[in-house]
């Protein structure tokens, strides 16, 4: 099946374009980007000699045409505005972007751009793929989550949907490499300023806030506003995502753990780690794999959650393809059988 890659030039594009070079049924048609008739390997020096294509304009109609999936690796406030150029094209879109995750009211809040047609909004389907395999395999349109919704939902999803928990007091500390911040230059994110140092940022006000709050209630009515803090690490990829819930009457660690096991043991990215031991990100690093660690506390009766994924793949490209796996049809592992990078 042909594809398409629209912001080809970002961290997320350049991973989708690692993915689909050797996967076993989706061959990269076109690459599109704003900076037109450039190889990608001028872009990207490491593709020199891997890839010649280059970077076409964007063109709706033409990609329609000739790709069965396209996918949109453009920043929010842009990927809406594509997406809706597609719509009735024939073509299913994967958007990377969170412009589709939540509705009208909440994205201007949060995102501070003008959303997307809320029809489309209504119509994508929330493609997380563990939990939502059935509608991704119908849709025409996919939402990709958010890299630390992806890390956050995952390792709440068990608990908060057996109602395990006190539904008032999540509590999410959450850890990314500066690759979550894209490709754009930055203070914060330059070398000198985010080496050898840890910073916290946009606290109670990270965007990816409402996407995590709104399917934690789809899963359980009874789930109030958590407080989720980002902290930017000194490191290229990876997130790590530590939570902490009140449990509703004493369990053990082996019992949560038994839980977590037999809701995970069919899909083949979620990994969950024996008793005591606990992932780090680079366990996961250029994988598609999620590590859950957890640990209950009979002197507290909170719950401990350790979830690892790297934010590129997992959290953004790697999701994206198997989501586009479950839609064509496909083993949902289809090309995404990477050995995590270690050390």
């Amino acid at each position: 099946m042909n594809v398409s890659i629209i912001g080809t030039t970002g961290y997320g594009g350049a991973e989708l374009l690692r993915i689909l070079q050797h996967h076993p049924e989706f061959n990269i048609k076109s690459i599109h980007s704003t900076k037109e008739d450039l190889p990608i390997w001028n872009e990207y020096p490491h593709l020199y000699g891997i890839m010649d294509k280059a970077l076409q304009k964007i063109n709706p109609d033409q990609i329609a045409e000739q790709s069965e999936i396209v996918f949109l690796a453009t920043p929010s406030g842009i990927s809406g505005k594509l997406a809706e150029a597609f719509s009735g094209k024939g073509i299913k879109v994967i958007d990377l972007s969170g412009d589709l995750r939540i509705p009208a009211d909440e994205y201007l809040e949060w995102y501070k751009h003008e959303p997307a047609n809320e029809i489309l909004v209504e119509k994508a389907v929330y493609g997380l793929s563990e939990w939502h395999h059935k509608e991704i395999a119908s849709a025409e349109l996919i939402s990709n989550p958010g890299c630390y919704p992806t890390s956050t939902l995952l390792s709440l999803a068990p608990i908060v949907k057996e109602n395990l928990i006190d539904p008032t007091g999540i509590i999410v500390d959450a850890k990314s490499g500066v690759s979550g911040a894209g490709r754009s230059l930055s203070r914060t994110t330059s070398y000198a300023e985010a080496n050898e140092n840890l910073r916290v940022y946009k606290v109670n006000q990270h965007q990816h806030t409402p996407e995590i709050e709104q399917q934690l209630m789809n899963w359980n009515a009874g789930i109030k506003p958590i407080t989720f803090t980002t902290h930017l690490l000194p490191i290229t990829r990876g997130i790590m995502t530590t939570s902490y819930v009140q449990l509703t009457k004493e369990y053990t660690t082996s019992q949560i753990l038994e839980l977590f096991q037999s809701v995970y043991e069919k899909h083949p990215f979620i990994r969950i780690r024996p008793e005591n031991t606990f992932p780090s990100v680079k366990e996961v690093a250029g994988s598609n794999y999620c590590d859950i660690g957890v640990h209950a506390d009979s002197r507290t009766g909170r719950l401990t959650v350790v979830s690892v994924i790297d934010n590129l793949m997992k959290g953004a490209a790697g999701q994206a393809v198997q989501n586009a796996n479950i839609m064509s049809g496909l083993d949902e592992a289809a090309g995404l059988g990477f050995v995590p990078l270690y050390p």
